[in-house]
């Protein structure tokens, strides 16, 4: 993989790559919440605590189908509240390399299929 992290003439990053460069099969994740594996929300009032389940699903996803998150090129961030955004990039920042971060987008979503959940993220990863 070849990450891009700012390259010439684009603004500076917070976490992530402009752009990521890679070959081989692509694995898609769907968008991850923070359910534990019984089904049962995890954190409801903590958004520190709901980013960290949704990263732990991410690896479990990811592990089943062959990768991890050394080889995640993209991931997409919901968040239903740009408070979280510290948050957010802490507990992100203990699951991906910062010196070859993915590329990433952030949005600021009114409310995920639950509404106690306040982040969804998914990813594109590589094998």
């Amino acid at each position: 993989m070849e990450h891009h992290q700012r390259p010439d003439g684009l603004p500076p990053v917070n976490g992530y790559s402009h752009a990521v460069a890679f070959s081989g099969r692509m694995v898609v994740i769907s968008g991850q919440v923070p359910l534990d594996g019984n089904g049962d929300i995890v954190g409801q009032d903590d958004p520190r605590s709901q980013v960290r389940q949704v990263f732990q699903n991410l690896e479990l996803a990811l592990a089943a189908a062959g990768t991890d998150m050394e080889h995640v090129v993209k991931l997409t961030v919901y968040l239903t509240d740009l408070a979280d955004l510290a948050e957010f990039r802490s507990v992100r920042d203990e699951y991906i390399s910062v010196d070859a971060p993915p590329a990433c987008s952030l949005v600021q979503v009114s409310a995920l299929v639950n509404p106690a959940f306040k982040v969804e993220i998914d990813a594109l990863a590589v094998l």
